[in-house]
Order: C-alpha cells, then structure tokens, then sequence
C-alpha cells in the first residue's frame, strides 16, 4: 500500500555488511565474494549464477556448516584492485565497462562466451591489477 503520511524509513550504512555463507564453504580476508543462485556468500569463481557483492573483511570457515550458520563481513561500495587475468586481460579500453569474475582474486575482459558472472565496472588498471567498482 503506498504511504498516505511521513515515513521514518529505517537506514544502516551500506558500506560493511554481514552476509550469511553458503554451506561446505571458506571464505579467505580480502577475497572477491559474490552471492550465489541462494542467496548464501561464496567465493567468487567462474560461474553465471553469481551476484558480487564486495571484498570480504575476514577469513570465515563454514566448511562443516549449513547455509547460513555463519556470517562473513563484506566490503561494499567502493573500488576494489583484484587481480587481472592472465588469459583474457582486462585493458585500458575496459575503463567503465564491465568485467567478469574469474575466481576469488581475478577478474576478466570478457563473460568467456556467457560462461562468468559480471564483477562490476572497471574504474582504473595499475600494472599489478585492476580496479573494480
């Protein structure tokens, strides 16, 4: 039902959030994280079904759990230099165009024929990696 008088719409910052983890999964500080298809936090890796969320802040062991038993923070909002891929790199004509996560510390030029999940925009390239926001 649309409001019909003021509203104190509840706000949290955005900027470091805990996320439940997926089962039989470990989550390594400083990782490329992404949702996978339910919803649970996985590293990211060369998938369609994944959803980036940020850089994880902490190492979190989920190994013997179920979805969810645990919490990983996350990173958001802000660039992020992940690793450039050594066999589909990403180039300077990539600035403000997608790129595509290749694993939990990589990210590529393309989505390799539908077969990635888009890691975000790339905002800069340093010799040592790529900038993604």
């Amino acid at each position: 039902m649309a409001l019909s008088a003021d509203r104190n719409t509840p706000t949290k910052l955005g900027t470091l959030l805990a996320f439940p983890v997926a089962a039989s999964t470990t989550i390594y500080a400083g990782a490329l994280v992404a949702a996978n298809a339910s919803g649970f936090v996985v590293p990211g890796a060369a998938a369609t079904t994944l959803t980036y969320l940020g850089r994880a802040e902490e190492y979190v062991d989920n190994s013997a759990g179920a979805n969810g038993d645990v919490t990983v923070l996350v990173r958001r909002g802000q660039p992020f230099k992940f690793a450039n891929s050594g066999t589909d790199p990403v180039v300077q004509a990539s600035l403000g165009k997608p790129c595509y996560i290749e694993d939990d510390e990589t990210v590529a030029k393309t989505d390799d024929e539908s077969s990635l999940s888009v890691a975000g925009i790339v905002v800069g390239l340093d010799a040592d990696g790529v900038w993604v926001e």
